[in-house]
C-alpha cells in the first residue's frame, strides 16, 4: 500500500508556532517507543509520545512475548540451563548473518542479564518453566524455549545450545493468536512498561500520525509535523525525536523497491508499519542498509515439520528441517521462489498430529500410495523425490542424516503411504512476514547519514532501524532489540542538545 502524502522535511523556519512541545519526542508507542519514553522520562526529560493508533502496543502487543536473552538469566538457570554472554554471542553473530550488527550483538550480550533482570522489575511476570517440544509458540505456562535453531546444526556446533526465548506469563494463553492479531503474550509485556511511563509522566496521544520531520537551519532536527483528525499539528523536540515507527511491510511501493519477494505474503505487524518513518529520516540524508532482509513464518505445523523432509521442485532437501522454523521459511522464500512441500508418511503425520488437533496447516494436500504418484500430484520432477527419499531413508535408519544433520530424535524411515503439503503456491498466503532493514544506528540509536555521520537531533530504534535480527532472524530478536535499544535511543535522547 503506498503512502499519502510527502515526508519531506520542514524548515523551522516554516514553522510560525509550536502547538506543543517536550524536551523529547517519541513517534509510536510499542516496543521500542515505550523502551525510549521511559529511559529518557527517568532522566528527567519531558517526554511525549504520538502515536498513530488509537491505543499503544503496535506490532509489539501483537506478538508472541517473546524476548531475546541469555548469558545467564535467572530464568535460565532456574530451568537449569547454563549460558554466558559470550556462548550466546558467538551463536548470534552466525545465526543473524551474513552482515551481523556486531557493534549490536556484542552489547546486547553483554547486557542481555541485567536487561532482563530490568524488565523482571518493571513487573513482566515470567514461569520458570521450559517447554521443550517443537513450536510456534508454548502454552502459556511456559516462560522459556528455544527460539533460534540453537540445538540444531549448525548452530549446536558453533556455541553450547541454550534457550533464550524468555516469553511473558500469560495464564491460559494456548499460542492460537500468534499472528491472528489477538493479544498475547506480547501485550503483557507492553502493559506493564506502559504503566512504567505513566508513572514518569510521560505524556501520550493517540490517533497521531507524524509526517515529517522539522529540520533548523544548522541540519539539527527540532521536531515534527503530524497530522490529527486532518488538522496539522506541530511538535517541538527540545533534545531530540526518536523514531520507533516500526517497519515497511504495510508499504507496496518500498516492497517493490527493495524486497520484491515479499509482495503478496500476510502482514505481520500493523497498518502503522509503512515505513514512513524510515522515509521522513531518507529525506534529512538518513542511510539504510539490509533493506531486503525480512522474517517469514509459514503455516505448518512445527512438530509436524521437523518429522518431514522439506523438498523443492526439483524433490531435493535444502534445509535442515529441525531448524527455527522461521529459518525454513526464509529459506523457501527467498532461496526456492516460494515454492517447496513438506514430505511425510501418514505414520509421522498421526504421531505429530493427534487425532482432535486444530492445528492450522497440518493436514496433506496431497496422500499417495506412491513417491512417484506423489510426485506426479505435486508437480515434482520425476524421479527426484523417489531418489531423496532413498538417501535420507538409508541413513534415517542408521539414526543418522548427512547432509543437514538433523536430530536423531526426529529421524525415521518414510514409507507408504505418503502425505505432502504445498507451502508455496497457490497457498503462498501461509507466508506472514515482517521487515528487518531499516535505518542505520550505533547502539546509542543516532540516525546515521550517508556520509556516516549522525544526524543531529535523530534517534531511532525497533523495526525502523536495522538491529540484531540482520540477515538471519530467530524468534525474541525484534521484540527483545526494539525494547533494548528504544532504552540506549531515549538515554540519548534524553542528554542536554
Amino acid at each position: 500500500m503506498p503512502i499519502q502524502g510527502s515526508v519531506r522535511a520542514r524548515t523551522a523556519r516554516e514553522v510560525r508556532s509550536w502547538d506543543m512541545a517536550a524536551d523529547v519526542v517519541v513517534v509510536g508507542f510499542g516496543g521500542a517507543g515505550v523502551g525510549a519514553a521511559v529511559e529518557a522520562a527517568s532522566r528527567g526529560a519531558e517526554t511525549l509520545v504520538l502515536e498513530r493508533a488509537g491505543g499503544p502496543g503496535g506490532a509489539s502487543g501483537l506478538s508472541g512475548g517473546y524476548v531475546y536473552a541469555g548469558g545467564g538469566t535467572s530464568l535460565q538457570k532456574a530451568c537449569g540451563f547454563e549460558d554466558t554472554p559470550e556462548n550466546m554471542y558467538n551463536f548470534l553473530v552466525a545465526a543473524t548473518g551474513p552482515n551481523p550488527n556486531t557493534d549490536k550483538l556484542r552489547l546486547y550480550c553483554e547486557e542481555s542479564v541485567s536487561y532482563f533482570d530490568w524488565l523482571v522489575s518493571m513487573g513482566v511476570p515470567y514461569a520458570q518453566k521450559f517447554y521443550s517440544e517443537p513450536t510456534w509458540q508454548p502454552p502459556g505456562e511456559y516462560g522459556l524455549v528455544y527460539s533460534g535453531g540453537e540445538n540444531a546444526y549448525p548452530w549446536n556446533e558453533i556455541a553450547t545450545p541454550a534457550p533464550r526465548a524468555h516469553i511473558a506469563h500469560m495464564p491460559g494463553f494456548g499460542g492460537s493468536g500468534r499472528g491472528s492479531g489477538e493479544a498475547g503474550p506480547g501485550s503483557v509485556v507492553l502493559k506493564h512498561l506502559i504503566a512504567a511511563a505513566e508513572k514518569l509522566n510521560v505524556r501520550h496521544h493517540y490517533d497521531m500520525r507524524v509526517d515529517r520531520l522539522v529540520e533548523a537551519d544548522d541540519g539539527r532536527i527540532v521536531g515534527v509535523v503530524a497530522a490529527r483528525y486532518g488538522e496539522e499539528v506541530t511538535v517541538r523536540a527540545r533534545r531530540g525525536v526518536v523514531l520507533a515507527a516500526g517497519g515497511f511491510m504495510n508499504n507496496d511501493d518500498m516492497k517493490r523497491q527493495h524486497a520484491p519477494h515479499l509482495l503478496g505474503a500476510n502482514l505481520v505487524g500493523t497498518e502503522g508499519d509503512d515505513g514512513r518513518a524510515i522515509r521522513m529520516a531518507q529525506s534529512v540524508g538518513a542511510a539504510v542498509q539490509l533493506m531486503d532482509k525480512a522474517e517469514c513464518a509459514f503455516g505448518l505445523h512445527a512438530p509436524l515439520l521437523v518429522r518431514s523432509m522439506i523438498v523443492n521442485l526439483q524433490g531435493q532437501r535444502f534445509v535442515n528441517e529441525d531448524t527455527y522454523p522461521g529459518r525454513v521459511g526464509q529459506a523457501i522464500l527467498m532461496r526456492q521462489n516460494r515454492r517447496a512441500f513438506a514430505v511425510f508418511d501418514l505414520e509421522s503425520h498421526e504421531v505429530a498430529v493427534p487425532a482432535g488437533t486444530t492445528a492450522r496447516r497440518a493436514e496433506p494436500t496431497w496422500v499417495a500410495e506412491t513417491l512417484a504418484e506423489l510426485e506426479q500430484l505435486a508437480g515434482i520432477a520425476e524421479g527426484g523425490l523417489e531418489s531423496s527419499v532413498g538417501y535420507y531413508n538409508k541413513y534415517a535408519a542408521e539414526g543418522r542424516d548427512p547432509m543437514f544433520r538433523k536430530n536423531p530424535k526426529w529421524l525415521k524411515p518414510l514409507h507408504a503411504p505418503f502425505g505432502a503439503i504445498d507451502i508455496g503456491s497457490d497457498v503462498f498466503s501461509s507466508f506472514s512476514c515482517f521487515t528487518l532493514g531499516g535505518l542505520v544506528t550505533p547502539p546509542s540509536g543516532e540516525v546515521i547519514d550517508v556520509d556516516g555521520d549522525p544526524i543531529p537531533g535523530l534517534y531511532a530504534a525497533g523495526r525502523t532501524v536495522s538491529g540484531i535480527p540482520a540477515s538471519g532472524y530467530l524468534s525474541g530478536s525484534s521484540l527483545g532489540d526494539s525494547i533494548f535499544f528504544g532504552r540506549k535511543a531515549g538515554i540519548s535522547a534524553a542528554a542536554p542538545a
